[in-house]
Order: structure tokens, then C-alpha cells, then sequence
């Protein structure tokens, strides 16, 4: 490892003394002697081999954006705590956006300091070398989120959006975009006025399969701490040029502070967006997740919660409760990044502290169906306690944020932990048809069953065992006794063999289940009582 004054530069490999060991392996993708928070991932729109992660790196009093690559899947990993996009001191100050266009070409948006410029630099050869820093626009602004539109069919395919916020009055978002992978950017555009007095902070962009540009933001009260009173939408059909907004269109009661209990960190409810390009039953389906509290569908401590929209962002669903821990427990659920993955399943990572009253894990929570039911799984094996990051500007600083990319039937996470001391950029590798299901045996049974439940009756787990004689795309879920289906525990192809799930009632009543298991044309349920 050499050291460089105000530049880290070092090839990473994963190595076992890099990984903490839980139900998925859990590594640093860059290890370092920078913290490193805010990471965000993306992969290749065409190749998903190749992905790019970021973060927000901090040295003494050196602040840049790390370049983190992989081409092979997320098994190695090369990279640095440095963007070389000259000048490199100065003119980074955080706040990364990481892309891939149709083209390869790697973009990283980020600001020039603390509020200061919104600048971009492109790379063509995966992150080894970048362009100067090209000024977006200069003065204040904050938080940009950038999107490509890798839709083929779209009018505007290939170009790549970064909305953010103006941090001046009346606080509205605003937007830029290039269509020559990020050589030149266009004037800068408003999407919003804000209303009431309110701000517009926190947006999240996505593009639909047919080009649409949907961009998403928290509508917060003016008064400090600023909390999240509303979501706002904004839909163009023109490629950002004109918007038609809805200042108002999602009613939230958000979390923003500078010091979440029981930790002095600041947390917010920023929206995450995701699009369905899967081109299955929910093409098009818009996602957009957050945090709440002290509204329904969410209770009275952080919860994450999802609304979609099934007609390009005009109007949206009531909200679900995604995370599966009991109701108004005093956890806190937090920082959400939402994927659906190239299946249709509907991801998403966040903080988690139902285990500890001190510290946190990383949750995926996964559903099947569009977002109506989920499962909850614990990603890593090792809790830390939230604290802020020594050389992060603003009070209680620890990073705003996770990512979530996906490819190869796999999904990819990355998280900010200080398990070594320093906050270091993690990642997981998880395979996603194996999530929840265990299989505890590849030898191919004399014949297909669903076996009894155990316990039965049960409260408030049981585990199904089933045997498949046959490869084959295999269902299993979970109906009321009035036939309403409750839970999708599997709904992926299966090899033949002998699995092992387990379903958690603990958000059900009490009553008589049925549980159905289908596969290539077989079919046999069973039923199950919950007593509580």
C-alpha cells in the first residue's frame, strides 16, 4: 500500500480477511484508509459484468469521490478513493453519482464542496482515467441524482439526466442532461417551483421503457429540521425539456433530523425511485420508497414504505409497510435504495435496527409481487453503531444513503460500515433465487410432495419442506381462509431436489392457512394454523 499526498491510489482484490462471513458473504470492495461513505452502485445497461460503485471519500482534509470497477461480476474489484479528473484538488467535494450509458462510457456526477457546483467528468476506458471536471452549473446546489435511458425503444436513448437541488430560494430542482456522454451537458432546467413555502430536497430520477423521465423529491416544511411533509412527482415526455409536476402527490410524515435516536446521526426521507424495464406482467410499474413515521400505512418509529404507480406517475398507490418487524417496536428502519432485478423481483436494502437497540444491520426486504407482500432478510453478520463520520461536513453527517444494483440472477448492495474503525464502502453478492429458500438436498426425490408444516399449529414461524422431481419454474405461496393470498414465499425456477423455507406470521392474525405449492403441472396444498 503507497500512500500519496492528497491521492490513494490502490488495486483491491477480495481476500478473505476482507469478508465478514453471515448468510451471504459480506466484503469491503476497496479497502482503504479513507472513510468512505454515501455509495452508490450501477452496472452496464448491456453487459452486466461490469459495475461501477462510488462514495464519498474523506482523507484528513483531502475530499473526493472514490472510482470502485468491477468486471467480472462483483468478484474483483479494482479501484480508488480518487477521481483524477483534474483539478483534483478542489473541485470534488462529494455527493457521487456513478453511471453507465448504452456506450460504456463511465460518468461521475458530484459537487465541487459543501453546496458548491455541480460538475461531472467522464471516463472511456472503465474508470482508469477521467476528463476535467466540466461545470454543470456553479453556486449552490446539493444532492444530485443521476439516470441513463437504456430503453431501446425510447426517442431519447442514451441520455443521461441529473436532477438536483437549487439550495437557493424557492429550493426547487432543477436538471441537466447530455447526450454525448457527458462531453457536454445542456442549460439547466426547472422542473419545480416548490409550494407553500416548502423545499424541494432529496430527488431521485428513473426513466420508463418508453423514455419517459420521471423525477421524484421530498416537499419539506421551511423550518429546521426541514421534515418531509410530501413526495413530488415530476413526468416529462420530451427528455426533460418540459415537466408537467404534482408538488404534492404522495402525503408522507418524514424522519429528517440531525440526531435519529439513539444515535446523534442526521437521517431523512429522501425518495429512492426504480423503474421496471423487465419487460414482464409489470413493465413500466414505477417504485418509489422512502421513510416514515406517524403515518399510516408506517407506525410510530421509522418504517420503510413504498407507493407505486402503474401509469407513468400519475397517480400512485396507497403506501405498504415493507420491512416485517412488528408494528411500533421503537426500531428504526432508514436510508432505503430500491431495485427491481432483471426477474421482476422487487428489492430493497436499508438500516435496520430490530436487533439491537445500539447498533444496526443492513435488511433486504424482496417481494414477488409488485410490492404487495414482502419477506425480510438479514444481509449482514456484524452489527455497527450509526455515528458521524469525522471530516463530513454538516452535523451528525454519517452519509444519506445505500445502493442497489443487480445482474447475473444476483443482487448487489453496497453499505457504509466502520467494522474496521473507518467507514468503508461493503458490498454483498447474493444470489436471489436462493433467497429464503434452502435447498437441503440436490438429489432427485422418487416423488413430488408438499409436506406438513413444522410446528402446526405454529406462532409465530414455521418451516414448509417440499421435494420437485423436475426442474421447472415452481410457486409456493400462502392463502387466508378466505382465500386471499397473504404471502408469495417462492415464485422463481427450481432444480430438482429437496427445500426447506420458512415463513414468519408474526404481521398475521391468527386462523387457518393454506399453503399451495405448483410446479410443471403438478400441483398439492396443505393447510396450517397460526395460534397467537
Amino acid at each position: 500500500m503507497k500512500k500519496y499526498t492528497g491521492i490513494l491510489l490502490f488495486l483491491a482484490m477480495i481476500s478473505e480477511a476482507d469478508m465478514i462471513f453471515s448468510q451471504y458473504p459480506v466484503y469491503r470492495i476497496y479497502p482503504s484508509v479513507s472513510n468512505q461513505i454515501e455509495p452508490f452502485i450501477v452496472r452496464h445497461p448491456l453487459n452486466p459484468q461490469i459495475m461501477f460503485a462510488s462514495a464519498y471519500t474523506i482523507y484528513l482534509n483531502f475530499r473526493s469521490e472514490g472510482i470502485y470497477v468491477s468486471t467480472d461480476g462483483g468478484i474483483n474489484w479494482r479501484g480508488t478513493d480518487t477521481c483524477n479528473g483534474a483539478p483534483i484538488n478542489g473541485g470534488h467535494g462529494g455527493d457521487p453519482g456513478p453511471i453507465i450509458d448504452k456506450d460504456g462510457r463511465f460518468i461521475i456526477t458530484h459537487q465541487g464542496g459543501a453546496v458548491a457546483g455541480m460538475y461531472a467528468n467522464y471516463s472511456t476506458n472503465q474508470g482508469l482515467t477521467w476528463s476535467n471536471n466540466y461545470p454543470i452549473l456553479t453556486g449552490d446546489q446539493d444532492k444530485g441524482a443521476p439516470a441513463t435511458d437504456d430503453a431501446i425503444a425510447s426517442p431519447y436513448y442514451g441520455r443521461t439526466y441529473l436532477a438536483w437541488t437549487r439550495f437557493s430560494t424557492p429550493f426547487p430542482i432543477v436538471l441537466s442532461y447530455t447526450s454525448n456522454g457527458g462531453v457536454n451537458w445542456s442549460s439547466i432546467i426547472q422542473v419545480n417551483n416548490s409550494f407553500g413555502g416548502n423545499r424541494s430536497f432529496g430527488p431521485s430520477i428513473g426513466v420508463t421503457p418508453s423514455g419517459k423521465v420521471i423525477t421524484v423529491w421530498a416537499s419539506s416544511i421551511p423550518v429546521s429540521p426541514f421534515i418531509e411533509d410530501y413526495i413530488g412527482v415530476g413526468i416529462s415526455t420530451d427528455g426533460g425539456s418540459n415537466w408537467s409536476v404534482s408538488e404534492n402527490a404522495i402525503d408522507i410524515n418524514g424522519i429528517r433530523t440531525t440526531a435519529l435516536s439513539p444515535w446523534t446521526i442526521r437521517a431523512n426521507s429522501f425518495p429512492v425511485i426504480d423503474v421496471d424495464k423487465t419487460g414482464g406482467a409489470r413493465n413500466g410499474w414505477i417504485y418509489v420508497a422512502t421513510s416514515s413515521k406517524n403515518l399510516a400505512p408506517a407506525g410510530s418509529d421509522p418504517d420503510i414504505i413504498l407507493y407505486r404507480s402503474t401509469n407513468d406517475g400519475v397517480s400512485w398507490s396507497s403506501g405498504v409497510r415493507v420491512n416485517q418487524d412488528p408494528m411500533n417496536n421503537g426500531r428504526n428502519q432508514f436510508f432505503p435504495a430500491v431495485r427491481v432485478d432483471e426477474d421482476g423481483g422487487l428489492n430493497i436494502v436499508y438500516y435496520d435496527n430490530r436487533n439491537s437497540v445500539d447498533s444496526v444491520d443492513v435488511y433486504l426486504s424482496r417481494s414477488l409481487d409488485g410490492g404487495t407482500t414482502w419477506s425480510d432478510h438479514r444481509i449482514t453478520g456484524q452489527k455497527f453503531r450509526p455515528q458521524a463520520v469525522s471530516g463530513a461536513l454538516g452535523a451528525g453527517n454519517m452519509g444519506d444513503n445505500l445502493g442497489l444494483t443487480s445482474g447475473n440472477g444476483k443482487l448487489y448492495p453496497v453499505w457504509m460500515a466502520n467494522y474496521t474503525g473507518l467507514f468503508q464502502t461493503w458490498c454483498a453478492n447474493i444470489d436471489y433465487a436462493t433467497i429464503g429458500i434452502q435447498q437441503i438436498s440436490s438429489e432427485t426425490p422418487k416423488t413430488f410432495s408438499l409436506n406438513q408444516n413444522f410446528p402446526n399449529p405454529f406462532n409465530p414461524a414455521t418451516t414448509i419442506n417440499f421435494n420437485l422431481v423436475k426442474n421447472g419454474y415452481t410457486s409456493l405461496k400462502i392463502f387466508n381462509s378466505a382465500g386471499k393470498l397473504v404471502k408469495i414465499l417462492a415464485e422463481q425456477n427450481l432444480n430438482s431436489g429437496s427445500y426447506s423455507v420458512k415463513w414468519d406470521a408474526s404481521n398475521e392474525p391468527s386462523g387457518i392457512y393454506f399453503y399451495t405449492l405448483e410446479t410443471a403441472g403438478l400441483k398439492e396444498s396443505r393447510k396450517m394454523i397460526l395460534v397467537k
